[in-house]
């Protein structure tokens, strides 16, 4: 984060990414408890806004998902409401649905309930606006993504990609941390060097998920 301060990018609101060319949004998917310990003074510190999309049937609890293999991942605490709704007014909360399911394998009656009801309980418990999703594992549709125009203004999903000039505002991509973990990658965020570096890993990511399928 002290990078990014460093880089001069403009770090803007989740929408405004939209309308601001050459910046960056920050966004945390889960709801995980480190958020709270280890990311947000930072990014108080820093006068960073983010989004933090919420499993709202998982506030409390620990990030064991019903479509994920036991062990897959570490097993980790996840923020109670009391704390969500404590966040201050910088941290935006987004929903990303009830369970984590893959929606693609619900039916669209499961799915709807997935996405209104999480946005619905999140509204209820921390009496904060929930107007974007982040699709659990970067899974949707065409089907999907007009559902989720029907409740929500944006969608984020987890192609490794830029935002284009004409985007769907209901799968915009994201681009994970992990590529941008050295300082010079983020001095370079926006080059053609590093459009191409993406580019490549977009394709090998690809790759892996046909193997694995």
């Amino acid at each position: 984060m002290e990078s990014l301060a460093r880089s001069g990018v403009p770090v803007v609101a989740l929408d405004q990414v939209l309308s601001v060319g050459g910046s960056v949004a920050l966004t945390f998917d889960d709801g995980y408890r480190n958020f709270a310990d280890a990311a947000l003074p930072v990014l108080e510190r820093l006068q960073f806004p983010a989004t933090l999309f919420v499993v709202s049937g998982f506030c409390g609890r620990r990030n064991e998902w019903p479509d994920q293999p036991a062990g897959a991942v570490p097993s980790l605490p996840l923020l109670p409401w009391q704390e969500l709704a404590a966040l201050p007014p910088s941290v935006a909360l987004g929903a990303h649905t009830i369970t984590h399911r893959d929606l693609r394998k619900l039916s669209r009656e499961d799915g709807e309930h997935e996405l209104f009801d999480c946005r619905e309980e999140i509204k209820r418990r921390t009496g904060r606006p929930v107007r974007w999703l982040a699709y659990p594992y970067g899974a949707s549709s065409p089907q999907l993504r007009l559902l989720a125009g029907q409740h929500f203004e944006l969608a984020v999903g987890t192609t490794l990609a830029y935002v284009s000039r004409r985007p769907d505002r209901f799968d915009l991509p994201r681009i994970d941390a992990y590529y941008l973990r050295h300082e010079r990658s983020l001095g370079q965020l926006f080059s053609g060097s590093r459009a191409a570096y993406l580019c490549v890993r977009r394709v090998l990511r690809a790759a892996r998920k046909r193997v694995l399928q």
